[in-house]
This record gives C-alpha cells, sequence and structure tokens, in this order.
C-alpha cells in the first residue's frame, strides 16, 4: 500500500545531508512552507543552497534560517526588501553567496528542470551583466542568453490538501511557485492543511500529481500560519 504520509516535518527532514540542494516554494509568505523550514533548521544541515523567489522576510521561515547560517549559497529573484535584514548582513559581510536570477528565468529554469528540458534560450538579461559568460545566440530578430535547468536535491513545499499518494490540491495564490518546484527535486517533501481518503480529491483540482511527491506532512491548525 503506498502511503507517503509522514508523522511530522521533523521525521520527513531527517535525511537532508550537509550541503544539500534545497528548494523553498513562496511568494514572500504566500505558499512558503514555515513548518518544514523551522524543522529544517531544528534538523542541523548546513552548507545548504536554497532556491527561492527572495531572500526571506522579517525573523521567520527562510530568514530565520539565513539568520541560523545554514545557507552557503541562495539563487533567487529579489534579495532585497524592506525586512530583509538577516540576508543583507551576511551578504554585505560576504558570509553567503548569492545568484540573482529574473524571476521568469528562475521559473523556466526549475520548470525545464521538472520538464526534462536540457536547456533553453531566452532575451532575458541580454546585454546585461547577468549574462556575463554565458552563451548567446541571435534567432531571427533578437539576442538570446542560453540559461541552465535548476535541479533540487529536495523541494518543500505547502499545499492545502493531499491524500496519501501525494496529489496536492493549493489554495489561491499559495500556489505559486509550489508546483514546478515539487517537479524539480528528488525529494519534494509537502506541508498540507489536511490529509483526506483516495478518491476524495477532484482530478480535475489536483495540480501535483503524488509521482512528484515523496512525503506528505499535516501540520496542525495550531502550528498554521496563514497562506
Amino acid at each position: 500500500m503506498i502511503d507517503k504520509s509522514v508523522a511530522s516535518a521533523e521525521a520527513a527532514l531527517a535525511d537532508v545531508p550537509d550541503g544539500a540542494t534545497v528548494m523553498i516554494a513562496g511568494f514572500g509568505g504566500a505558499g512558503q512552507p514555515v513548518q518544514l523550514i523551522e524543522a529544517l533548521i531544528a534538523q542541523g544541515a548546513r552548507e545548504l543552497t536554497i532556491v527561492n523567489n527572495n531572500a526571506g522576510n522579517g525573523d521567520a521561515g527562510l530568514a530565520a534560517l539565513i539568520a541560523a547560517k545554514r545557507v552557503r549559497k541562495i539563487l533567487c529573484s529579489f534579495p532585497r526588501q524592506a525586512d530583509s535584514w538577516h540576508f543583507d548582513k551576511l551578504y554585505r559581510a560576504g558570509g553567503i553567496e548569492l545568484e540573482l536570477v529574473p524571476q521568469g528565468t528562475l521559473a523556466e529554469r526549475i520548470r525545464a528542470a521538472g520538464a526534462g528540458i536540457g536547456a533553453f534560450f531566452t532575451p532575458t538579461a541580454y546585454g546585461t551583466k547577468l549574462a556575463e559568460g554565458k552563451e548567446t545566440r541571435r534567432i531571427g530578430e533578437r539576442d538570446y542568453v542560453l540559461e541552465y535547468p535548476i535541479h533540487a536535491d529536495y523541494a518543500l513545499v505547502k499545499a492545502d490538501r493531499a491524500d496519501r499518494w501525494g496529489n496536492l490540491v493549493y489554495r489561491k495564490s499559495a500556489r505559486n511557485f509550489n508546483p514546478i518546484m515539487a517537479s524539480a527535486a528528488k525529494c519534494t517533501v509537502a506541508q498540507v492543511r489536511e490529509i483526506v481518503p483516495l478518491g476524495a480529491l477532484d482530478p480535475e483540482v489536483v495540480v501535483t500529481p503524488g509521482i512528484f511527491v515523496k512525503r506528505v506532512v499535516k501540520i496542525a491548525a495550531s502550528l498554521r500560519k496563514a497562506a
């Protein structure tokens, strides 16, 4: 019997090694798997490469992981906001490496990993510092930059509901980066509000099929933050 449910976030992340590449979904706080991040902090893995839309907000979630000095490198589109003080401090001190990726390119590099695409050309960033050292090509009347997929060892995602096979349904804008990250990692761990019986999810609203998900954790309502 296939049952991907795990008793706790801590158990779901117990095998994350030092140096792992971890995708953390969310757009700011929306759809961010905060309880999985807290479990990752408690687990102790270090020298992590993190893939996220930004570099953390305030003192919780991804920002707390950065503040704990557990991140060696981050790939993101928006590293600086008014409340990204933990990243700012570490970056200025040389304590964290940054790979800046335009948001559309970031999404497509992640999607390409899940789709098995070897590389793709995009006009985004051509002629800028972000294109330095990269292959370029003129196609038709435009110049393009060659970009490669981003693969991860783990993806931490947040969904609204799941079944024990790992099929996921998301809640409104909390969907954001979650589906593409779920498909681009060797081991996808999903935190959900509810795990329902097989057949309870309408197949038409399942966004992430269970084939992409290895572990599902139900987070108690008292521990969840707003999506």
